[in-house]
């Protein structure tokens, strides 16, 4: 069975950032060999808007087509979600393709293995005190378990049965921040270490749990 690895690259042939002009390249493993697919010159201009951005990156994610795996040396901001969100696995790596493509299909296939054996445990929010919960979504938002962010919170939270949800994230997803604004909800958050937020949903009528 084929496998496809997106890689984004500049013209020495080494990954590079995004925000970089730079080359995407889809690289094809058969028969224990990778083989370039297809490639395709990508820039996200020198000024852009929120608006371009996503525009750019829906370029990106149907030149992208099956493929879901994507590697850059550095994929942030816009670029990250627009990934995220069609469902692409993305990592940030330095250095030639053919030095670590065997490296990411390895962790590919292993998180896929553990997201199969994960379904039968359901991520869910727990109970730490009467009418107050708490969720990690780093799991979900790090590893590609077959389960979204925004399916394991969103039926919780729209129930509305808890005073308090604390939310531990690796960033806070789109969906989350557009339902605190439309809810009857507020929300604090911190950052408490590298790529780990902590978000506080309280309701409007209640001031403390």
């Amino acid at each position: 069975m084929p496998k496809d690895i997106a890689v984004y690259v500049n013209g020495r042939g080494h990954t590079v950032s995004l925000y970089e002009q730079g080359t995407i390249k889809i690289y094809e493993r058969r028969q224990g060999i990778w083989s370039l697919s297809k490639e395709k010159e990508f820039s996200l201009g020198e000024n852009f808007t929120m608006k371009d951005l996503r525009s750019r990156m829906k370029e990106v994610v149907d030149f992208l087509g099956q493929c879901k795996t994507f590697v850059g040396l550095s994929v942030t901001g816009v670029p990250y979600f627009e990934l995220e969100k069609a469902r692409c696995s993305v990592w940030e790596y330095e250095g030639d393709p053919l030095g670590f493509l065997d490296y990411v299909l390895e962790k590919e296939e292993a998180e896929e293995k553990e997201s199969a054996e994960a379904k039968t445990t359901p991520v869910a929010p727990v109970e730490t005190f009467p009418g107050c919960y708490r969720i990690s979504l780093k799991e979900i938002q790090e590893k590609n378990t077959g389960v979204t962010s925004k399916q394991a919170l969103l039926p919780f939270i729209r129930q509305g049965k808890f005073y308090q949800l604390e939310v531990i994230c690796n960033h806070i997803p789109p969906w989350l921040e557009t339902e605190l604004q439309i809810g009857n909800l507020e929300s604090r958050s911190e950052v408490i270490a590298r790529n780990e937020i902590k978000v506080i949903i309280t309701k409007k009528a209640c001031q403390q749990c």
